[in-house]
C-alpha cells in the first residue's frame, strides 16, 4: 500500500477529528447517534498527537522551546476549555486541558530519554503519569507516550504498541459502561469507542510516509497550535449565545 500521507495532513485530520468531538460535547444530546458517532471518531486525535510528541521529540531544534510552547499555549488554553465546557451556564473548576496533558507526556519522554539512571527516569516518568489524573485525558494520554517511546525504532514495536492501546482503552470503555447498556449493548459501545483510535493505527502504521509538508511548514506549525484555543474560545461563546 502507498504510504500517501504526511505528517501535517495526519494532523490536520486530527484537528478535524477533535472538533466533531467536542462539537458533540458541547452540542449534542448524549446517547444519540451522531453524538456517539462524533464522540468516537475524536478519540482519534489524542492518540496520535501523543505519538507525533515522542516523534517531535527527536526533530526539534530545541526541547526546552517545545516544552515552552507547550506550557504556554496550555495557560492560553485553560479559559477557553473551561469556557467550552462549563456545566449549568457557569464557569467553574474543571480538569486541565489536553495541552497541559501533552506538556507532562513531553516530560515523561524527556525522563525516560534523558535521565541517565533508568531506573530513576522511570520512577519520575511514573510520577508524572499520575500528574495527568487532573488533566484532560487522564492517564491514557501518558500510557500511549509510554508505549510509543518503547517502540520507537521498530515497526513490529509500533503495530504492538497500538493494539495494547486499543485493548486497554477498550477494556476500560467496557468496563465504564457496565450498568448502563445490554451485553450487545456494550459490545458496540466499547467497539465504537475503540474505533477512533484503531483509526489513527491505520494512519500511523499503513499510510504515514514519515515526511512533512514541503510548503508552510511555520504557518502549520502555529496552526495546529493555536487551533487548540481558539475552537475552543468560539464553542465556548456559542454556547454561552445560544444559552
Amino acid at each position: 500500500m502507498s504510504r500517501g500521507l504526511n505528517r501535517d495532513e495526519i494532523k490536520l485530520i486530527a484537528m478535524g477529528t477533535m472538533l466533531l468531538n467536542h462539537v458533540a460535547t458541547v452540542f449534542m444530546e448524549p446517547g444519540t447517534f451522531f453524538y456517539e458517532l462524533f464522540l468516537d471518531i475524536g478519540y482519534f486525535t489524542a492518540i496520535t498527537m501523543c505519538y507525533f510528541l515522542v516523534e517531535g521529540w527527536h526533530y526539534t531544534h530545541s526541547r526546552k522551546q517545545y516544552a515552552l510552547r507547550l506550557f504556554v499555549f496550555a495557560l492560553l488554553s485553560q479559559i477557553p476549555f473551561s469556557l467550552a465546557f462549563a456545566e449549568g451556564g457557569k464557569l467553574q473548576n474543571s480538569n486541565l486541558n489536553m495541552m497541559f496533558t501533552l506538556f507532562f507526556c513531553f516530560l515523561i519522554i524527556c525522563a525516560l530519554k534523558q535521565i541517565p539512571n533508568p531506573m530513576l527516569g522511570k520512577c519520575i516518568a511514573l510520577f508524572l503519569t499520575f500528574g495527568t489524573i487532573f488533566c484532560d485525558w487522564a492517564v491514557f494520554a501518558a500510557v500511549f507516550t509510554w508505549l510509543f517511546v518503547w517502540a520507537e525504532g521498530s515497526e513490529e514495536k509500533k503495530r504492538s504498541a497500538y493494539l495494547w492501546a486499543v485493548g486497554i482503552f477498550g477494556v476500560f470503555t467496557l468496563l465504564s459502561g457496565i450498568g448502563r447498556f445490554t451485553p450487545v449493548g456494550l459490545l458496540f459501545y466499547a467497539l465504537g469507542a475503540t474505533a477512533g483510535v484503531a483509526l489513527s493505527a491505520y494512519c500511523i502504521l499503513y499510510w504515514y510516509n514519515g515526511k512533512r509538508m514541503k510548503k508552510g511548514k511555520k504557518f502549520l506549525q502555529w496552526f495546529f497550535y493555536l487551533f487548540y484555543p481558539v475552537h475552543l474560545l468560539i464553542l465556548g461563546l456559542l454556547r454561552f449565545a445560544l444559552q
